[in-house]
């Protein structure tokens, strides 16, 4: 085990084996609730229990995969760019959509901030829960969170969207695809994304796009929102 953890690549290794059997069992299950980040997270929970490998050692080789969501998320500008006739019918809808999310999607960081009586620390760092990591960890430390939580809520967030985004959309009778990814991009960033190209050319593409519009606007409005509480 310890020639292992001395491997510069070893957690890496892990994090990708582990997904690569979350993916294996959502295809064989097919069943929304085992998304494979989910399971994969829960699978590496258990190695590092019982390996007895500290998180920290796991995380020094696991970061490189980091390194790569700035670019995976550029590339989510491909669909958008395919369906530009779609985003230019419908700019401002899109815009007031996206601005609506965010704002709600803060609103509710607030009263149960207020509701459960957290600190200001604790209210700033949930902020941006519903943007994409490689934006939100700015927010966050911008305005003095814990970015460590910031990451596991927008992780959490992202899971919920894209686990129940689908099922939500068939309850409410939501059947526009364009409104499908506005509510699915803003309130649920990349993952929820992923899930919105499975479910349409279209959602994918106003997803992508909406995502970006909120990550920019929640960087705008975030700061004021801090100041409430």
């Amino acid at each position: 085990m310890e020639v292992l953890e001395e491997s510069l690549f070893f957690g890496v290794t892990i994090t990708l084996v582990a997904y690569a059997i979350g993916v294996i069992i959502k295809k064989k299950l097919k069943v929304a609730i085992f998304n494979p980040l989910l399971i994969s997270i829960m699978l590496i929970i258990v190695f590092l229990a019982f390996s007895g490998m500290s998180y920290q050692t796991y995380s020094e080789g696991a970061d490189f995969i980091s390194y790569l969501l700035t670019p995976a998320t550029v590339c989510l500008a491909v669909p958008m760019y395919e369906q530009m006739e779609s985003l230019k019918k419908n700019g401002l809808a899109i815009l007031i959509g996206v601005l609506s999310g965010t704002v709600t999607s803060m609103l509710c960081v607030l009263v149960c901030s207020l509701l459960f009586k957290m600190n200001h620390e604790t209210y700033v760092t949930l902020l941006p829960k519903s943007i994409t990591t490689a934006i939100g960890i700015g927010v966050s430390e911008e305005m003095n969170g814990i970015i460590t939580i910031t990451i596991a809520s927008i992780i959490i967030t992202g899971i919920f969207g894209n686990i129940f985004a689908e099922m939500i959309c068939k309850l409410f009778k939501i059947e526009d695809p364009i409104a499908k990814g506005v509510a699915i991009g803003t309130s649920s960033h990349a993952m929820g994304t992923s899930k919105a190209m499975e479910m349409g050319e279209v959602e994918g593409a106003i997803s992508s796009l909406s995502l970006a519009i909120a990550g920019l606007l929640t960087v705008i409005i975030a700061p004021i929102f801090s100041n409430i509480l």
